[in-house]
């Protein structure tokens, strides 16, 4: 479909209100709109198309399976990956903690460290915790430089053949900057240490190769993508990826099951225990097919501007106090002197502005800040300079409001 010649309201129908006026959505940190494209794509799997996948013989199931497989391809291909190398997961959430009780557990010991930072989400947080608490193993912070980034010359310090595994954000989902990965995943192979790195809020902003920059694991959610909730993805390398054992049992994970003996699936099956999420899957594949087709780079370019025009407006607010770097990748943080950013946000939502007001499950870096909540603004495909210029009118009238 060729969507430059879709309105709008055809393309982006969540950003229209009821009464047809824009709604000016700047939460896609959290969760992106919805292209027609992917609803469409996933309305079919749910309704003519629909059947049930890997077990039938019958046509429409032998087809839904190629649909689902086809699927994983595609987005196992925007991130450089091949499909037997992707696991679907609920989410990063789940692919993270899939990693922390498989690999973790099967090769972490007491005495083993790993390497976080301080602006991870705490789904980068607390996976790693409950290992800590289960096999003994310490964790280490890196601190963030002063505009925001991971420090990395920090990091280097740190890291010692102890430490088995680092584990940062692509992208701050607070801050919106970007980490060096070639030179993060040089640290950590100079200690012999793997690395995840937590893509959610990277692949839908920047081309991402996993080969390329030799990652060991690389998560992300479909519902950052512009895709559906419930659904992410886990790519770890072949070699990895085969040693891992199992997670959850059940159904599809399985070769051959006895009362004395089971043998499992090999990977990525094995990991997917249970009927799949059929229809979300689907739309993963479509949101992976719509970022494809509009092109990251262009979307990156789209988000740069965005971002530079929105911190220019709000600098020029005394105000305003802005967090993270400049050239942050499509998330502005800032606070607004005297004012809560829950309340911020409650006065922006009535002038139809969304943004997203709070700690962001990154209470850590709160602390860093100092503060215990930030205001986020976050950019998508489908935003304008007209969703700045309503942000401004909103905290204008903010002002006023509060004196």
């Amino acid at each position: 479909m060729n969507t430059a010649t879709l309105t709008r309201e055809a393309q982006w129908p969540g950003l229209i209100n009821p009464d047809g006026s824009r709604w000016h959505y700047l939460d896609t940190a959290a969760t992106a709109q919805k292209p027609q494209v992917v609803i469409d794509a996933m309305m079919r799997a749910l309704g003519s198309d629909y059947a049930t996948v890997h077990r039938g013989v019958y046509a429409r199931s032998a087809d839904m399976t190629l649909a689902f497989e086809a699927a994983r391809r595609k987005v196992a291909a925007l991130i450089g990956a091949q499909e037997s190398e992707l696991v679907f997961t609920r989410g990063a959430t789940e692919a993270i903690n899939l990693v922390a009780q498989t690999w973790g557990v099967a090769n972490l010991k007491a005495g083993d460290r790993i390497l976080l930072s301080q602006l991870e989400h705490h789904s980068n947080i607390v996976p790693w915790q409950l290992l800590r608490d289960r096999t003994g193993v310490e964790i280490d912070v890196c601190p963030v430089t002063e505009d925001g980034r991971i420090d990395l010359a920090a990091a280097e310090r740190m890291l010692t053949p102890a430490h088995k595994l680092v584990s940062f954000a692509h992208v701050s989902n607070v801050l919106g900057s970007v980490l060096h990965v070639e030179h993060a995943v040089k640290l950590a192979r100079n200690v012999g240490a793997k690395i995840l790195l937590d893509g959610c809020q990277s692949v839908a902003r920047i081309a991402v190769d996993v080969h390329a920059i030799d990652a060991d694991f690389y998560v992300f959610s479909a519902h950052k993508l512009y895709g559906p909730t419930g659904i992410g993805a886990l790519w770890a390398k072949p070699e990895i990826l085969d040693a891992m054992p199992p997670w959850h049992g059940g159904g599809a994970m399985i070769d051959r099951v006895t009362f004395e003996k089971t043998t499992y699936a090999p990977a990525p099956q094995r990991f997917e225990a249970g009927t799949p999420a059929i229809v979300e899957a689907i739309g993963f594949g479509a949101a992976a097919d719509y970022v494809t087709g509009v092109g990251l780079d262009v979307i990156h370019a789209h988000e740069t501007a965005l971002v530079a025009k929105a911190r220019e407006a709000l600098q020029a607010m005394n105000s305003i106090r802005l967090f993270g770097p400049d050239d942050s990748a499509g998330i502005v943080s800032f606070a607004m002197e005297g004012v809560h950013p829950h309340d911020l946000g409650t006065i922006l939502d009535e002038e139809g502005v969304a943004i997203r007001a709070g700690h962001h499950c990154a209470q850590p870096l709160m602390d860093h800040l100092g503060v215990p909540a930030t205001a986020r603004a976050s950019f998508g495909i489908y935003s304008d300079e007209s969703d700045i210029a309503a942000l401004v009118r909103g905290i204008e009238r903010t002002k006023r409001i509060f004196g």
